[in-house]
């Protein structure tokens, strides 16, 4: 009779207890998976979420004055020839080593107009690469400038300026028509009127030249810190900052939750270890007559390891299969509680080849002493138990 028939029978003559040490297993299994599961699918929740926050990466002039201003007050200071970027540069973005991470990028000229005998804040934009970057300025009345003679104006410069959309302005003299108004979102473009690139660069007389461009890179993997410096590499005239402060705000979030999930798992395993221990001690001792006719009849020690380490090892296949899949159903019941609006990240075939390897390991090693306290039983102390 081969050993792996005789594990195959121990395991079919003892169906409870197998059973009782597979529930076990798959306890353990299932809740290191439901928690790195939903882990997983936080990660990419807010990851995707923190896409929508706009620019991560800001690149503006490099100056040798530092800014004297604090919340949006500015203390005034000693004024230098603001320096500016040549747009025709702007191309060498593409060839960093990381240009595949690169999301959107927004350029934009920044320059003071008059209008109504006020100065207001003119910002030329590209409007597709902006809307994609500031997804709240969807939230609005009107429809967005579609030609150079159109602008947008933010919502402070719209009170202040009484005007609407539909209304009329003269920048530089130049007629141009107000197409839409954004509401209050809190941000300088409430201060600012918006128009096209190109418009913006000729009334201020900056053809070919940029005030600052924001970059949005942020994606599931993206080395944001890599990032940064490779820009810096090909614009050395530039000051190129990673707004990291949202970003460490809410990865501190998901390593907190990542660090309790870790400590929740390793007291789970330890507990699984212990069951899978005291199933296999159990079961050794009652198989006392069983393991004394085996080494009567001329099966070595290792015969006698095999045939438990095996039935361990079958079990702890099953135990790994079914916890994974346990685990996923219950990640994907249970995300939309922990997260509104969230969803499944899906099946990680990666992590399931692990819960197989780490169930069977542990079915193993908890099987371990049992299997050698079996090997090392004395012959003619177990046949006195017939």
């Amino acid at each position: 009779m081969k050993l792996h028939n005789i594990s195959f029978g121990n395991i079919k003559r003892r169906k409870g207890k197998m059973l009782f040490l597979v529930l076990g297993l798959i306890i353990g299994i299932s809740t290191v998976v439901t928690l790195l599961s939903i882990t997983e699918s936080m990660t990419v929740n807010i990851e995707e979420r923190l896409n929508q926050f706009g620019a991560n990466i800001v690149m503006v002039p490099r100056t040798q004055n530092l800014s004297l201003n604090y919340g949006g007050i500015d203390v005034g200071g000693v004024n230098y020839k603001v320096r500016e970027i040549n747009q025709d540069d702007l191309q060498n973005i593409y060839t960093i080593k990381n240009r595949k991470n690169l999301s959107i990028i927004a350029p934009k000229i920044l320059g003071p107009v008059r209008v109504k005998g006020q100065d207001v804040l003119l910002m030329g934009v590209i409007f597709d690469q902006e809307l994609a970057l500031k997804t709240w300025w969807h939230k609005t009345e009107g429809n967005f400038p579609g030609q150079a003679d159109q602008v947008m104006l933010g919502a402070q410069v719209a009170s202040f300026l009484n005007l609407a959309a539909g209304d009329n302005i003269h920048l530089f003299e130049t007629p141009f028509t107000v197409s839409t108004v954004l509401k209050p979102t809190g941000g300088p473009e409430d201060d600012a009127i918006i128009s096209e690139l190109g418009a913006a660069q000729k009334l201020l007389g900056k053809q070919g030249r940029l005030s600052m461009v924001e970059i949005s890179a942020f994606c599931q993997g993206c080395p944001i810190s890599e990032l940064t410096l490779q820009i810096a590499e090909k614009f050395p005239d530039a000051k190129v900052t990673a707004m990291k402060q949202a970003v460490m705000s809410k990865m501190q979030s998901i390593e907190m939750f990542q660090s309790f999930s870790l400590g929740v798992s390793i007291i789970v395993i330890l507990i699984g270890a212990l069951l899978v221990l005291v199933t296999m001690m159990g079961s050794v001792n009652e198989r006392t007559r069983e393991i004394g006719i085996f080494r009567a009849i001329g099966f070595r020690r290792g015969h006698v390891m095999q045939i438990i380490l095996l039935e361990a090892m079958l079990l702890g296949v099953v135990g790994g299969v079914l916890g994974f899949g346990t685990g996923n159903l219950i990640a994907y019941s249970i995300i939309p509680m922990v997260m509104k609006d969230s969803v499944f990240a899906g099946i990680n075939m990666n992590l399931g080849i692990i819960s197989i390897i780490m169930s069977v390991a542990l079915s193993l090693l908890a099987s371990l002493y049992p299997a050698f306290k079996a090997s090392n039983m004395d012959p003619s102390e177990a046949l006195r138990a017939l």
